[in-house]
């Protein structure tokens, strides 16, 4: 018989950036026949479910809900405020801010691109620069992915405000939150974000399907004065939902809104901040390990400055193919798996396989991050990886001190 890849035993971890690990309490929230959705419980959460959403997004603003993934709230984000023809400026970080700018050029919207390349975050200065220029005020919106999960930069969402209040700019302010959004500190009020745009399976714990806008009166009074939204994605019903069915725009996601119900419960009971905290503690974990194995061999952190990096999301290079065996052999061996390098290089560039990521949002702890580090050093040793050593060490003194 031909010889079969080992199957390990025991529960496996996805360790990729999302979707991520799903809570026993939301899939079995989940586990349930079709329910009514006319009548009863599913219809009465929604008011409450819609004011949790709000709190996690730290906004008194309106929220929409829509079934779709991340590119889909891009384009309804999009099609609200911005017709035609209008001109947009987009701060790319990494893979998916180039993504967001060509979704507005599908859109018929004209995209400029600041590119500060994928191991920087954005230059504020730049933006105010780019923005006094536009004296006709062209620009209608600012388009900037909080952590672009390509690079895992995190950028400074408050500074970008800053940038445009100095320019005397009235953009909108647009931030793609979905990898960021229970992971990292965000405030949408407190820094001035007019339109934020996330989705259900990363910091929120819920399987792909949801996609979430959230708006404030600004945003709201641009869609009012466009010429035309399509029926499908506009947001005014949505979040003006007096009816069931007026939230979806049609038959609602119903299992993913069990699974949501449960989910929030579980951030609210740990409360945002201690979320936030969670996770800064458990990065630094990370970091510490990559370091220490950094300083004796050819890994590398993409984002240098600590200060610069994700708390949801760590972007790793080896010399090309050697992260591309890593991965495999910790799925194979370990049942471990660990991100691809999306976006870095194009895929079938040979140093494509230089690249990988690891996913620390959500439903994390720190034995589950021990067991992630214990396994990459693991495979480090067994595919004779140059690697400093005490990598795991490292991580265990973070998470000791708390």
């Amino acid at each position: 018989m031909p010889h079969s890849p080992k199957a390990p035993a025991g529960r496996s971890y996805l360790a990729i950036p999302g979707p991520s690990v799903m809570p026993e309490s939301v899939l079995n929230a989940m586990h349930r026949p079709a329910p009514n959705i006319y009548d009863g419980e599913l219809p009465e959460m929604m008011p409450a479910l819609v004011a949790d959403l709000r709190r996690v997004a730290r906004t008194e603003g309106h929220v929409a809900i829509y079934i779709a993934n991340g590119h889909g709230v891009w384009e309804a984000a999009l099609s609200n405020v911005i017709s035609p023809g209008e001109k947009v400026l987009v701060l790319a970080t990494g893979f998916f801010g180039h993504g967001w700018a060509g979704m507005a050029e599908g859109l018929g919207a004209e995209a400029q691109v600041l590119d500060f390349g994928k191991s920087a975050t954005v230059d504020p200065a730049r933006v105010a620069e780019t923005l006094k220029a536009d004296r006709a005020h062209e620009i209608k919106a600012v388009l900037a992915v909080h952590v672009d999960t390509s690079s895992s930069v995190r950028n400074d969402i408050a500074a970008v405000r800053a940038a445009m209040d100095a320019a005397g700019h009235p953009a909108l302010l647009m931030a793609d939150c979905i990898a960021s959004l229970g992971c990292d500190v965000f405030e949408m009020d407190g820094w001035g974000v007019d339109v934020m745009v996330t989705g259900s399976q990363k910091g929120l714990m819920v399987p792909p399907g949801m996609g979430f806008v959230f708006f404030n009166d600004k945003a709201a009074a641009v869609r009012r004065a466009m010429p035309r939204v399509s029926n499908y994605w506009d947001w005014t019903p949505r979040a003006e939902a007096q009816q069931f069915s007026h939230y979806w725009n049609g038959t609602a996601p119903t299992h993913h809104v069990y699974g949501l119900r449960a989910a929030l419960d579980m951030i609210h009971a740990e409360g945002i901040e201690a979320i936030w905290a969670r996770h800064a503690m458990l990065a630094r974990a990370i970091w510490a390990a990559c370091e220490t194995w950094a300083a004796g061999g050819a890994l590398q952190l993409n984002i240098q400055d600590p200060a610069h990096r994700s708390h949801a999301v760590t972007s790793l290079h080896l010399p090309a193919p050697q992260a591309t065996a890593l991965r495999e052999w910790t799925e194979r061996e370990l049942g471990l798996t660990l991100g691809i390098g999306l976006g870095m290089v194009d895929v079938n560039d040979p140093a494509w396989h230089g690249f990988f990521r690891l996913g620390h949002m959500g439903h994390v702890n720190g034995h589950m991050i021990l067991g992630l580090l214990g396994g990459i050093e693991a495979g480090l040793k067994a595919l004779d990886i140059p690697h400093g050593a005490g990598g795991l060490s490292a991580a265990s003194e973070v998470i000791a001190q708390g």
